[in-house]
């Protein structure tokens, strides 16, 4: 990765130190939850890019791969997240009322992996200590960060002035995967509520809240389907692994809707939402909701 190499000259570099530690901070936090959304960041990809201990499995393996050109080195540890409402991480150090983290009862090895290009390697994870946790759901965020490789300031230039400093900005790259723990029955249920309609730039948006009810978080995809008053049908959005995660009790989420030529939105037609478990084995409805296009406002 090519660095960029700033000079500052000594007065005023407390000053200077000082404001860079929180804009740090936010650089890490952006690109580690960015990451997550498209499953790769720093030519690392992670498979699977969830983890869910619900007592049916005793462990889990995680598979990293290096897509890049070049050896790469991570370090592995947990963070603390919370979900705002509409969908933003924050990180936090301690738990809001009704949340709990995952990361005191996860085993995880290796804690760092270095890989080749191409090279890939798996990491094991296993909760601990489970029975001494009260039912509910435990939940902590997995971070792989890359570990930059630096020269010594100075190694690939000349430094003449030495009333200066030098100081490297290197941007640091990380991907965030939640892993919860599951204890006792779930009695979670959700419901789609509030559609609206909006335009922006000629398109159509839509803005529905879910909404969350009892003991666990909810994950799966939404699908929106237009049908006309002459019953054509045609899928006209989708969102992909959409979560409510506790405490939260609900989520504002907007989609942008794309109509086919042939099957163009009508007032008497009809939106149907459709709120579906994520799963390559069984698909379970969540939440639906139908309305006629001139009644939602």
């Amino acid at each position: 990765m090519k660095t960029k190499s700033i000079k500052f000259k000594c007065q005023g570099w407390n000053r200077f130190q000082q404001a860079m530690i929180p804009i740090a901070g936010a650089f890490i936090l952006t690109f580690a939850l960015q990451a997550f959304s498209v499953q790769a960041q720093g030519d690392l990809l992670i498979h699977p890019s969830r983890i869910v201990f619900d007592g049916t499995t005793t462990s889990e393996v995680i598979n990293l791969a290096n897509t890049g050109q070049d050896t790469a080195r991570y370090l592995i540890s947990f963070v603390q997240y919370k979900m705002t409402e509409d969908g933003a991480f924050e990180e936090i150090k301690t738990p809001e009322e009704g949340q709990f983290f995952a990361s005191d009862h996860i085993r995880y090895f290796p804690r760092n992996v270095v890989l080749a290009p191409k090279e890939s390697q798996a990491v094991k994870i296993q909760p601990v200590k489970t029975n001494q946790l009260k039912p509910g759901e435990y939940r902590s965020h997995l971070y792989f960060r890359s570990v930059p490789d630096q020269k010594p300031l100075g190694e690939d230039e000349e430094v003449t002035d030495t009333s200066s400093i030098i100081v490297r900005l290197t941007p640091v790259f990380g991907i965030t995967i939640p892993v919860i723990i599951r204890v006792g029955e779930s009695n979670t249920t959700s419901n789609i509520e509030d559609l609206s309609l909006s335009e922006k730039d000629n398109r159509m948006i839509l803005t529905i809240t879910l909404s969350r009810f009892g003991n666990m978080s909810v994950y799966g995809n939404i699908s929106v389907e237009y049908v006309s008053p002459e019953g054509k049908v045609s899928q006209v959005g989708i969102a992909k692994g959409v979560a409510v995660y506790t405490p939260n009790v609900l989520r504002k989420i907007a989609l942008y809707l794309n109509f086919p030529e042939d099957n163009m939105p009508n007032d008497q037609g009809t939106l149907r939402v459709v709120y579906t478990s994520a799963s390559d084995i069984e698909t379970t409805t969540l939440a639906e909701s139908d309305a006629l296009v001139g009644q939602i406002h």
